[in-house]
């Protein structure tokens, strides 16, 4: 026995009788279309600690792009790099690498 499936038929005339029994501005569960669905409230919420807070003000302040920053330093080292004749002093960094090391175990 054998049964011949199209897409027509039946199923078509059954799906027009649905959507000929609902009303446009009504969903299937009753929900009112005519309206716009208002947004659910978040459940969630946020509080930053104080270091947070502090660290987001410390980034705003720093943020300026080059506040605090001699461009012309900046120039000079560049080009010095550039042509080889940087020349790295290494007991100055060392000196200064364990000055901050002690200021920060203060």
């Amino acid at each position: 026995m054998t049964h011949k499936i199209d897409g027509g038929g039946a199923s078509q005339a059954l799906r027009a009788a649905e959507l000929s029994s609902t009303s446009t501005a009504r969903t299937h569960a009753g929900g009112d279309r005519s309206q716009p669905v208002a947004a659910a409230t978040p459940a969630d919420s946020m509080r930053l600690t104080g270091e947070a807070t502090g660290l987001q003000a410390l980034e705003r302040s720093l943020g300026g792009g080059g506040a605090g920053l001699d461009v012309a330093k900046v120039n000079e080292v560049r080009a010095a790099l550039a042509d080889g004749s940087y020349q790295i002093d290494a007991k100055q960094i060392a000196s200064r690498m364990l000055a901050l090391e002690s200021e920060l175990l203060k």
